[in-house]
């Protein structure tokens, strides 16, 4: 199963989450979780944890591992709400490459590849996946470990499988999730990831984590969510090689720049174009999307030292090119407004900026990135 299904856009670590365009702010509590995001009664759900007892333990799962799992779990109403409202961002590919390769992000990654390198190293050697390839889907999928999740799975796949929309699915992930603390892999306090249950550095889900997931160090545990990532960039390099990534092979290029022979792709009308080779394929069953593969491998082939594309994009709808919505975000920037990851893609942080920036000026306030603010700015 294509890990990435069921929650292309609602793992909290995803591209569009980390970058660009924060999701609504959320009242937090004391602890620091938003506040619908921690347990609340709910005498039904109560009465459902008892009923799954014992279909967990037809599972395997003892008495014993499935009470402590329990023992601080409980309702999430946020999460019901994420999974019911969650929005799939359309993004041009321009965007999300812009996202992907941010100078920030490329600035972490080259930070993590110095101090992991030796690592990375050897989790090619042992599994023939291109290093700069692992450490790029690090990067998308947590920013190199900053972003790897706090809430606890247990609550998270036991309200999702509650709550019947995919009962089965969740149930499922569930019950693999009570599994990893049967064999001691880790604790209950330490199995903590997304809304959705995506975890750990690289995000996978708990039963992908059954079927993918190594022991790289050698410590006994397949540990994916503690501070040292070589079982989380092991694991992931596990899942390509068995997903039939081929050693050696190139998962793309822009076209005409001697790259590997292939299909030719181009996502956004007007823009780059692109060859891609069978390991872009191998790329989009992690996530199965034409722009994931494309940023995870855009972003490797960077981390590994090559320059910026070389072709280009249409201007965008309001007329302003990447340089130009560059341009904005570090003239608001320079004034003292927070726009975010300066990367070119207008957010909603820098659609507030642009609103108050246009009061103060006198402009016509309407939050939209154009060349009127852009003449304002310089």
């Amino acid at each position: 199963m294509n890990r990435r299904h069921f929650i292309a856009a609602a793992a909290t670590m995803s591209i569009t989450a980390c970058v660009g365009n924060a999701p609504t702010a959320q009242p937090v509590s004391s602890g620091g979780m938003p506040a619908d995001l921690r347990p609340v009664a709910n005498a039904d759900f109560a009465n459902w944890v008892a009923r799954f007892k014992s279909r967990a333990a037809n599972a395997g799962i003892s008495s014993a591992t499935f009470d402590a799992a329990f023992a601080n779990a409980g309702y999430l109403p946020g999460v019901v709400t994420r999974d019911g409202t969650q929005i799939q961002t359309r993004r041009t590919l321009e965007e999300y490459l812009s996202i992907a390769t941010s100078d920030d992000r490329l600035s972490k990654g080259r930070v993590a590849i110095a101090r992991y390198g030796n690592t990375l190293n050897a989790i090619e050697a042992r599994y023939g996946v291109d290093a700069h390839i692992v450490a790029a889907i690090w990067g998308m999928e947590s920013q190199f470990g900053e972003k790897r999740g706090l809430i606890p799975v247990v609550s998270s796949t036991a309200t999702l499988a509650f709550d019947g929309r995919r009962g089965d699915f969740y149930e499922s992930q569930l019950i693999a999730a009570l599994r990893i603390l049967e064999r001691g892999d880790t604790t209950p306090a330490q199995l903590t990831g997304s809304w959705a249950g995506a975890m750990g550095h690289t995000q996978f889900i708990p039963t992908s984590y059954q079927s993918f997931a190594v022991d790289f160090n050698g410590d006994g545990r397949r540990d994916i969510w503690s501070d040292d990532p070589a079982d989380a960039l092991a694991s992931t390099a596990s899942y390509l090689a068995r997903n039939g990534w081929r050693s050696g092979l190139k998962w793309g290029a822009e076209a005409g720049t001697g790259g590997p022979d292939g299909r030719t792709i181009q996502p956004q009308a007007g823009g780059v174009r692109f060859t891609v080779t069978r390991n872009f394929n191998v790329l989009k069953t992690y996530n199965n999307s034409d722009l994931y593969a494309l940023g995870v491998g855009h972003l490797a082939d960077r981390l590994g030292g090559a320059g910026p594309l070389q072709g280009s994009f249409p201007p965008d709808e309001n007329g302003l090119s990447r340089e130009d919505r560059l341009a904005i975000q570090r003239g608001l920037a320079a004034r003292g407004y927070d726009v975010g990851t300066i990367d070119g893609v207008i957010g909603r942080l820098t659609e507030a900026a642009i609103r108050d920036f246009q009061q103060r000026q006198g402009l016509a306030v309407t939050g939209i990135a154009s060349a009127e603010v852009l003449s304002s700015l310089r």
